[in-house]
Parts: structure tokens; sequence; C-alpha cells
């Protein structure tokens, strides 16, 4: 048994654990190890903080394990019990390369030349870079449609362009994405920055893959993506000036006149190849070689009236080449659709819908969905899934200088006014409609007239994720305090239900301090800070969530509000939980118990209180088992399985009870009782509908170690 434990083998299980997988199933495991630890040691051994931490108590475990065969017995079956979920990697998904990708052959060949050096020990990166475009990502999807063979083990793509702030996601979102595009699935990818980058060197160990990340802005989003293995190609790509990477820099050159030629005649077709002759020398003058102003002046070659004449009659329009181009676009399209450009340019929204524009331009949706695809053909906007759109950074800039200049400062705001009203509106309607019994979901009086049947809140939440971060910024900025705070607030479903916590984490911090600053209302600070605890505590930032979910208990004592308070002492037994700190969590859990039990009848939150109090023993008997007082835990998870199953007068809730179930057996399991405890995982196993993947993995584990135990 004890070759099965070895110290690298336990090691590696820490490493695992104490980086942890997301989502309820990463957690049971981490409890399950951290209730071990425990028992091995004779003492609580609080979650260690970092890798080497972890290797010093792997050490520690396994010198008792010599001197215990029974606890080594119990290790090997954990381990045994894990050992079978390798995540196995997707090939990715590039884009396509342009079709009428234009003498940049020289670049590919230095990119190549990286990729097929002798390899010496040094890391394989590309750092592309060139002025807004240039055609870096051009370059970059060429490259991709050039070297499947080069890669055939997978080709990953991560734009950091669609993030809500001008800096682009942190570096533990720069790697989740990644992770995504390699289809790992949720459950299986780690909360934590240092989690998810050892996710990612172990799945492209040994493989000959290509990853590109696009419109790169900072060295931290890429520096734990440098890959450690002789056959991975990574190119950083840069619009603007280059990073201090240390890298193989490549810089994209503008396109010569004759090579831009070439781009227009390909991209506006041979039918029109008389006017390509005739308006050239101006566009080649406009352009200057600049990719992407060539793309868009070639497709406006193609219209019957197209715009290049009226330059002569407006002026020559911006200096930098792209903006130039959009300035010549803007001519070819109709007054009704540049006013709803640019007044959509002013929020600096990261997607574009024809809700959205239509609220930025006070039009009919209709309308809107109208001029928005007259402005995608005439290249101002990038089409997205989803009738979605985009701009670009340096069009953007454009558009919103110029609605500045034309149309002044008060209807400017007005326009964004608009989009925060529209935005809040259709968030705080979806919230509701995806936890429809939470208080945290209760929209605020002015709006619970409004808030409609909508089909899937979270599909609405998830499709305007980025631009309610930026909202909240925005909100702050037109010093509009209600529409930050509330925007924040209706995030909440998608932090609890669907793990977006990377993408609102930002919006949370800001809207938090926003609170305080503002002095905002006592329950409205305290539920946003309950919102940035449970966020920092599912991504592994224990002492800031300790420090936030504190500050939402005092806040919520201020206010008087019971229900609230007793849900963040809650919280904050559930971080001392998932760091082993089992003592603690106990005693947290009994003071949420006593806040919970003074609420009396009429009170706030008094139809809820049986349920309430069901969940708190349910957390009470988890954290006796990390104790070791296996008795009280059993009697405590009994008790809730009994609430959750009914049996109380309450209405049955299968996912509940499947989880107190799997709580309980793991009890019955540490006791010894593995006959009973089997019996429980199969009550769960029915429960749990198929879609249940990780959970019923993980009771399919326990089992094992069940049928173990009972054989033994």
């Amino acid at each position: 048994m004890l070759e099965v434990v070895a110290l690298s083998a336990l090691t590696t299980f820490l490493l695992g654990v104490g980086n942890g997988a997301a989502g309820e199933i990463g957690k049971n495991l981490a409890l399950s190890t951290g209730a071990l630890v425990r028992r091995t040691l004779g003492r609580e051994a609080p979650l260690p903080a970092g890798a080497e931490d972890r290797r010093v108590l792997a050490e520690r475990v396994h010198a008792r394990l010599g001197r215990d065969p029974q606890r080594a017995g119990e290790w090997a079956l954990m381990l045994e019990s894990v050992t079978d979920g390798a995540v196995e990697p997707s090939r990715g998904a590039m884009p396509p390369a342009p079709w009428a990708f234009t003498n940049q052959e020289k670049v590919l060949k230095q990119l190549l030349r990286e990729a097929d050096r002798p390899w010496e020990g040094r890391p394989r990166v590309v750092l592309l870079s060139g002025p807004a475009g240039s055609g870096s990502t051009s370059v970059a999807l060429r490259l991709g449609a050039e070297g499947r063979d080069r890669f055939p083990d997978g080709q990953y793509y991560v734009d950091l362009r669609d993030a809500s702030g001008e800096t682009g996601p942190e570096p533990a979102g720069v790697l989740l994405r990644l992770l995504r595009e390699m289809d790992v699935d949720p459950d299986r990818t780690p909360a934590t920055e240092s989690g998810r980058e050892r996710l990612y060197r172990q799945l492209t160990a040994g493989r000959r893959a290509l990853v590109v990340i696009d419109h790169t802005t900072s060295l931290a989003q890429v520096r734990g993506l440098v890959p450690s293995t002789p056959d991975v190609l990574l190119v950083v790509v840069v619009s603007g000036p280059p990073l201090l990477l240390e890298a193989e820099r490549v810089a994209v050159p503008p396109l010569t006149d004759r090579h831009a030629k070439q781009l227009v005649r390909k991209v506006a077709g041979p039918e029109h190849a008389a006017r390509v002759k005739a308006q050239l020398p101006g566009v080649l003058e406009r352009c200057r070689g600049n990719a992407l102003a060539l793309h868009t002046e070639a497709r406006l070659l193609t219209r019957d009236e197209p715009p290049s004449a009226a330059v002569s009659r407006t002026g020559a329009g911006p200096d930098h080449p792209v903006r130039a181009a959009a300035h010549l676009a803007s001519l070819g399209l109709g007054a009704e659709a540049v006013r709803l450009c640019r007044l959509t340019a002013l929020g600096a929204w990261p997607s574009i819908s024809a809700t959205i524009a239509a609220a930025a331009a006070d039009m009919h949706e209709v309308t809107a969905a109208r001029l928005l695809d007259e402005a995608a053909d005439a290249g101002l906007l990038e089409p997205l899934t989803d009738r979605r759109y985009r701009f670009r950074p340096e069009i953007r800039r454009q558009l919103a200088e110029t609605a500045a200049a034309e149309y002044g400062i008060g209807k400017c705001a007005d326009a964004v006014d608009r989009v925060l009203g529209t935005l809040l509106a259709r968030v705080l309607s979806a919230s509701r409609a995806a936890l429809p019994e939470s208080w945290r979901t209760e929209p605020p009086p002015e709006h619970r007239a409004g808030t409609g049947a909508v089909p899937d809140g979270i599909a609405v939440l998830t499709a305007e994720v980025a631009n309610v971060a930026r909202a909240v910024a925005v909100a702050e900025e037109h010093q509009h305090v209600d529409t930050a705070l509330w925007l924040a607030r209706s995030l909440w479903p998608l932090q609890l239900k669907a793990g977006y916590w990377d993408e609102i984490l930002p919006a949370l911090r800001d809207a938090a301090r926003y609170a305080e600053e503002s002095r905002a209302d006592e329950r409205m600070t305290a539920a946003l800070h309950f919102q940035l605890a449970h966020c920092l505590g599912e991504t592994g930032r224990w002492e800031q969530a300790g420090r936030a979910a504190r500050a939402a208990v005092t806040y919520e004592r201020a206010a008087g509000h019971r229900r609230g308070e007793a849900s963040a002492v809650e919280l904050l037994g559930l971080l001392s939980l998932n760091r082993w700190s089992f003592e603690e969590a106990y005693e947290r859990f009994t003071e949420a118990e006593s806040v919970y039990r003074r609420i009396g009848p009429g009170e706030e939150g008094a139809a809820d209180l049986p349920r309430a109090l069901a969940l708190i023993e349910r957390h009470q008997g988890r954290a006796l088992r990390g104790l070791g007082r296996l008795d009280e835990s059993r009697r405590r998870l009994e008790r809730a399985v009994d609430f959750f199953a009914g049996r109380t007068g309450a209405p049955p809730e299968a996912y509940n009870r499947a989880r107190a179930l799997t709580d309980l057996a793991e009890t019955l399991h540490d006791a010894g009782d593995d006959a009973a405890a089997l019996a429980r995982i199969a009550e769960a196993e029915v429960l749990l509908p198929s879609s249940a993947v990780p959970h019923r993995a993980y009771l399919a584990g326990l089992r094992r170690r069940c049928e173990a135990g009972a054989a033994r």
C-alpha cells in the first residue's frame, strides 16, 4: 500500500487540491483532504498558501504514514479515487485567416524560423507587434493556417479585446480564457491563477501546439504562458509599441505601394478595376500601407457612389490611416447611421447589440439593427456572434471624438445615460429571472414594475456581463451612484450559478469602493461587500475575501438587517471551512445560527428561516467532520437530509438533498460505516440528473473508497 502513496504522488495530489478545481465538487475533494490531513497529523493544519508549503505538508504527512498502515491505506484510496479524471484538451479552433492576406511572407518566415529552430532549452516565444490596423492579427491567423502540420496537437487563439476595461483581463482571466479554448470543463478548471498555470503546463507538456494571445496590453497577462516544453510556440500580439517581453521580436511593417495595390484589387474585385485605378493614388496616400485602412477603403470602392470623391470637399480627415478610413466610411453612410455609430461609441461598450445602439441613438430597435448592419458593411463595426458588434479601438475613438464635437457634451452624456438605464433595466429583470426566490435579486422599487418575464436570465446576464462591468465604471464617471451599485448587484446569479468570477471581480471591487466613498445605504454597501467576498473566496484570495466578508457583517449589523448579517457570518464560516480551519468555521456557523434564530415571526426573512437553518446544519456537519466529531456531524447531516427530502413539511429539494447525502456518506466513511455510506451514495445518485457529471464522478470515487473500506 505504501508504494501507492509515495512522496511524489502525495505531493502531486496536494498541489492539485491546493490549487483547487472550481465548483462544489472541487471543494468537496479539498474538504475531504483537509479532514484526512487532520486525522493523520492529529491536529488542524490549515490549507497551505503556496506550492512550497504544500510540499512541506506532503513531507509531514508522508512521514506519519510509515508508522500508520491504516492511515496509509486511507490515503491510497483517496489518491486512487481521483486518478481517473485526467483532463484532455481539445485541439482548439483558430479563426480563419483573411482571404485577401497580402505580402507579409517575410514576417511569416520569421515566425516559422522561431518555431523550427533548435530548442536548446530556450522557450519559443514571438512578440508580434505593429501599429493599429497593421495586420498583426492577420499574420498570426495566417501562421495558424499555414502551420497546421507543425502544430497537430492544438492551435489556441485568445482575443483579449472583448474585456470590459481598457487594460484587458487580469493574468488569471487570460489563463481562464485559454483553458476554455482548450475545452477544459468549468468544474475541472482551477479557481486560482497558480492552479490554472499549472494545468496549462500539464496540458501542453509533450504536445506540438500554437498559442496566440491577441491584443495583449501588459507583460503580466502573458508571463505565465511562456512555454517550458520544446514544441509549443507562444505568439503574443500587440497593437502598438512592443512589450518588454523576452522573445523573438517581429514587427509587422506597412505594405509597400505594390502590395497595397494588390490588396485593394483583391478586396474590390476585378469588376471594379476601372474605379480602383482612378482612386488608387488617393487611397495609397491616405492609407500609407496600413492593411485595415486599405481593406476598408477597398470595400468602399465597390459602392455605386464611393465616398472617396467627398474627401476633397470635406478635407483630408484624421491623420491616422485607420481614423482616416473610418472618416471616409462615415461619409458613405447616411446621417442616421453615422449618428448611431458616434453615440454608441461614447461608452466604449465591449459588445453592441441593437438594444444598446437603439438606446444610445434614441430610436427603435428594428431601425438600430438595420443601421448596425449598414455600419458593419462599411467597415465601421466588426460583427460578432448573436447579432452583436464591436468597434476597433482607433475607430471608436475617432467616432467618439467626432460625437463630442458635433453634438456637444450634454447630448453625448444623454446618450450614455440612456444606455446605462436600458442596460440596468435589462439585467435587473434577468437577475430576478435567474434567481426568482432570492432576496439578493429583489430589484429596487422603481424597477419592480418593469421586471417582466425573461426566458433565460443567465443567458442574458452572460451576454451582457462585459457591458455591465464596463457600465459600473461609466456610471461612476457620470456620478450615477445608484445605477453603478445596482448594476453590480445584478451580477449575483452569474457568480453564484455560472462561475463568472474573473469577469465580474473588477466591477465588484469598484462598486464596493464606490458604495463606501458615496456613503450609500448600509444594506447596499453590505450586499456589495458580500458579493465581493464571495467572488474573492471562489478565486482563492482568502485574506481579501475575509476582509470583505467582515465588512459585510459590520454594515448589515449597523443596518439592523439580521438575515443579511447571518448570511455574511455564514460566508465567513464557509471561507474558513474551505481553508481547513474547521474550528473557526464551526464557531462562525454557530454564530450564524444564533443570528438566524433571533429573526422573529413577521420579520424579514422569517419565511425562509427553516431552510436557512437546514443549510447551516449541513455546514456545521461538514465542519464537525473536519474536527473528527463524527457522531455530531452525522446527526446534523441527517437532519439536513430530512429537511431537503421534505420530511419536515418543507418542499423537497433534490439538489440540496443530494449534496447533504454526499456529505453524510463522507462522514459515515470516515467513521468506518462503509455499508451505510454506500447506501447514502446510492440515494444521492438517484437524485442527480445525468448532466451532473462532476458530482456523479465524485460519487463514483467515493464509492470506490467505501467499497475498499468495506472489503478491508
